[in-house]
């Protein structure tokens, strides 16, 4: 068996489509089937040769289809995810996990179950100039790192669709489980732990709804803080207009700092600096310019479906803390309010 992997998709929308299709061909490996309930989409997705299914049940027929991307509503993650786990296919599902945290946990139990390979859709993790800091954090490059500043901001309004006469699912509560801090804010705090290889455990934050016409937060900051005593700092926003900067990533360390910018996000590119610590001195920090964090996103999953020794990069488990972290975000936020009111 070659090291091409033969796709599926559930949920055939903006990421999918812009995104996940192009970095599945442009990594040699095949589009097979996608399954989307909404026309527009399948239309989409045959326009890229893939056969389409209205329902889950006809993608788990396929039998080309090793490994599957979620990339429904939040709230239909689980059920996705039950049924690709009961059927054995290989599954890589958007963030957040789902959601609420109980249908996280019911995902988590249904891979447990199914013994499947599981990873959750962290891409930044893949970004090259994401890969090139950790690197330079675990060389010693800029000494003990006591600091982590993201900010990873755009501008989502009411009207926003993947295709015309769609509905904007990520303003709902009920589909998305939250607005930007629930959208944004799990790549920051994964990138936390994939810089440096460990996790957030305290966390709070504070919410807005500033700019926007909707019912879920358009913006938040929050702090959070290592088992080693790191600290993270992370604002994220649906209401930066586009033009602003808005996607920037600092590590700070006793000897120098890391800065990436417009690194955060889909595409390719973006700049990667080192400052010395003692003169000030900048240089730049060469990386695959070329390459999207999607590229190298369906490069590494392909390559430890057929390597399983790979598969220690990928936990459930560590995506759950994530969950875990969003909730206690969010608690936080109505528990500040309540006693202020």
């Amino acid at each position: 068996m070659g090291d091409s992997i033969g796709w599926g998709i559930v949920g055939y929308g903006w990421v999918a489509r812009d995104y996940m299709a192009p970095g599945i061909r442009a990594a040699g490996h095949r589009l097979v089937a996608v399954s989307d309930s909404g026309q527009a989409s399948r239309a989409a997705a045959e326009a890229e040769g893939a056969r389409t299914h209205a329902d889950i049940a006809g993608l788990l027929s396929e039998p080309e289809v090793e490994a599957v991307y979620v990339a429904t509503p939040n709230h239909l993650h689980r059920e996705a995810v039950e049924a690709l786990a009961a059927s054995g296919k290989a599954v890589l599902c958007e963030k957040p996990m789902a959601a609420s945290l109980s249908d996280a946990e019911a995902m988590v139990a249904a891979v447990s179950k199914g013994g499947i390979f599981y990873g959750t859709a962290f891409d930044q993790r893949h970004h090259p100039a994401h890969r090139a800091m950790r690197d330079a954090i675990r060389q010693g490059r800029i000494g003990a790192v006591t600091t982590i500043r993201i900010v990873y901001a755009c501008w989502l309004d009411r009207a926003w669709t993947s295709f015309a006469g769609q509905d904007n699912w990520r303003i709902d509560p009920l589909k998305a489980g939250g607005g930007a801090l629930m959208d944004l804010a799990p790549h920051g705090i994964d990138l936390v732990d994939f810089l440096l290889d460990e996790s957030i455990e305290d966390i709070a934050a504070l919410t807005q709804a500033r700019a926007q016409d909707y019912a879920v937060d358009d913006g938040a900051l929050l702090i959070g803080r290592t088992g080693s005593g790191i600290l993270a700092n992370l604002h994220v926003a649906y209401n930066c207009p586009d033009a602003l900067p808005r996607r920037r990533l600092e590590v700070i360390g006793t000897k120098g700092a890391l800065t990436a910018i417009d690194t955060m996000g889909q595409v390719a590119g973006g700049t990667l600096s080192l400052t010395d610590g003692v003169s000030g001195q900048a240089q730049a920090l060469s990386f695959d310019a070329e390459a999207s964090p999607f590229l190298e996103q369906v490069r590494a999953f392909g390559s430890a479906l057929r390597r399983p020794a790979e598969r220690d990069a990928y936990s459930a488990e560590r995506d759950l803390h994530t969950m875990r972290l969003l909730a206690r975000a969010y608690e936080g936020c109505r528990t500040a309010r309540v006693v202020e009111d």
